[in-house]
């Protein structure tokens, strides 16, 4: 037990982006509720990335981390939660054939259902509600009914979650990540893009060596067959949160049994404030996102607190600067964390600092400005002494147009053919795999 941590020590902290409640009393009921029921992910489970993550550190693996920027509880379907691992499966099929490391497998998904946001009311036509946090905490109807905050949405949060870990793990294990097969992951939609065409020449050299080593081995080599996919969301919602935050069975500490990889966002990120003061108790691997304006006193003073005993595996810095930002404000801190030899896995998300507005008042991001900053990245790191090794990205398996650019040559005008997500503008399927090619190629260079 770490010194004068308990597991409801936040709350004498200042907590930032918490949901108003016009009931106490049903909130508590809920997380009552909340807390009776069983963990989403084990312990074990969480050790195991944990161990991978340390790996990461050391060269011998690479992250890749997507999905959502919000999930919806709509969207919890078989075909909506399958696509999206086929879009991991196949970019981190690309990651491993190209770079010949691990790659660790990290949804954004189950449980990424809050959303921090900028104002606490969202003004139209003269007409002022409560802004849209995510379907943890209102919905995203423009109505007083739907922008109510609700705590009963926390209950269905944590079914939608349960629900689709249940079935992640079913497909992890079940044969469909089987590398025998990789047929299975094909998304009929894209069948003649040109990402698609250079993702199958891929497949036909990978069945050859698997030929080769089928042959070879004696017995069927298990890892071949299956995949570890862990979850990732923001631990935004500290009640939430707190509520799943549970004693390993075997009696190894505190954990987040909710998810195997929260993460802080940028704007609650205060080394002084509650979110940092819940998970520094906890022995999930955690991820931190620094914006352009952290200084490197305050990561190192994160750091400090989050990982005392600089345990390996522990803390991933997750940059998310924007193109134009990361040249000048990235390197004061990567010499800082080698100055003060602390260890951590540095990852890139080059979606957040790249998010501009159009004239029509929709959000989108620029493919360049995304592949911009992971170029800039590599170089860095590598100009630093430093190790990229990972990356965050908010990508979808629908067939969506929310981010301009890329191999399909997307413009402001196609924004509007399906234009679905409630919050942040994610990369579809060509865009992705258009990335995964390009980070491939840039570890296989390091």
């Amino acid at each position: 037990m770490l010194s004068n941590w308990t597991p409801d020590s936040w709350k004498k902290c200042p907590a930032a982006q918490q949901p108003a409640y016009a009931d106490v009393g049903e909130l508590n009921e809920v997380l009552a509720v909340l807390r009776r029921l069983p963990p989403l992910v084990t312990s074990w489970e969480i050790d195991r990335l944990r161990e991978q993550m340390a790996e990461a550190q050391r060269r011998e693996a690479w992250v890749l981390q997507g999905g959502d920027c919000a999930e919806s509880f709509l969207d919890c379907t078989a075909e909506t939660i399958a696509s999206k691992i086929k879009v991991l499966l196949q970019m981190s099929l690309v990651l491993l054939f190209r770079s010949k490391r691990r790659i660790i497998r990290i949804g954004r998904i189950a449980g990424q259902y809050a959303k921090p946001r900028s104002n606490d009311f969202e003004r139209r036509d003269g007409v002022e509600l409560p802004s849209y946090r995510g379907d943890l905490i209102n919905r995203a109807a423009f109505t007083a009914e739907h922008r109510h905050h609700d705590p009963a949405l926390l209950l269905r949060g944590y079914e939608r979650a349960a629900l689709t870990l249940n079935f992640i793990r079913g497909l992890s294990e079940g044969g469909f990540a089987d590398l025998h097969h990789p047929e299975n992951w094909d998304l009929d939609f894209v069948a003649n893009s040109p990402e698609c065409e250079k993702y199958h020449e891929l497949v036909r050299s990978l069945r050859d060596a698997l030929a080769f080593i089928d042959t070879i081995s004696p017995t069927p080599r298990r890892e071949l067959e299956r995949v570890d996919f862990y979850t990732s969301h923001e631990a935004l919602h500290l009640a939430f949160e707190h509520a799943l935050t549970r004693q390993s069975v075997r009696g190894t500490g505190w954990y987040n049994l909710g998810t195997h990889f929260p993460w802080i966002g940028e704007r609650t990120r205060d080394v002084h404030g509650a979110h940092v003061e819940l998970l520094r108790g906890i022995r999930n691997p955690i991820g931190i996102k620094l914006g352009p304006r952290v200084t490197g006193e305050e990561v190192i003073d994160l750091l400090r607190i989050l990982n005392p005993q600089n345990e390996p595996g522990r803390i991933t810095l997750i940059h998310r600067m924007g193109h134009a930002a990361i040249g000048t404000a990235l390197p004061p801190l990567i010499e800082a964390v080698n100055e003060a030899k602390r260890p951590v896995l540095w990852a890139c998300d080059p979606m957040h600092g790249n998010t501009v507005t159009t004239e029509d008042g929709k959000k989108t991001r620029k493919f360049d400005d995304i592949l911009g900053e992971l170029n800039q990245a590599f170089h860095i790191h590598r100009h630093c002494g430093s190790w990229l090794g990972g990356v965050h990205l908010e990508l979808t398996g629908e067939r969506v147009t929310e981010c301009i650019g890329g191999s399909s040559g997307l413009t402001e005008d196609d924004l509007g053919a399906a234009y679905n997500s409630f919050c942040d503008p994610r990369l579809n399927y060509e865009q992705a795999m258009e990335i995964a090619f390009a980070i491939a190629d840039r570890i296989s260079q390091s």
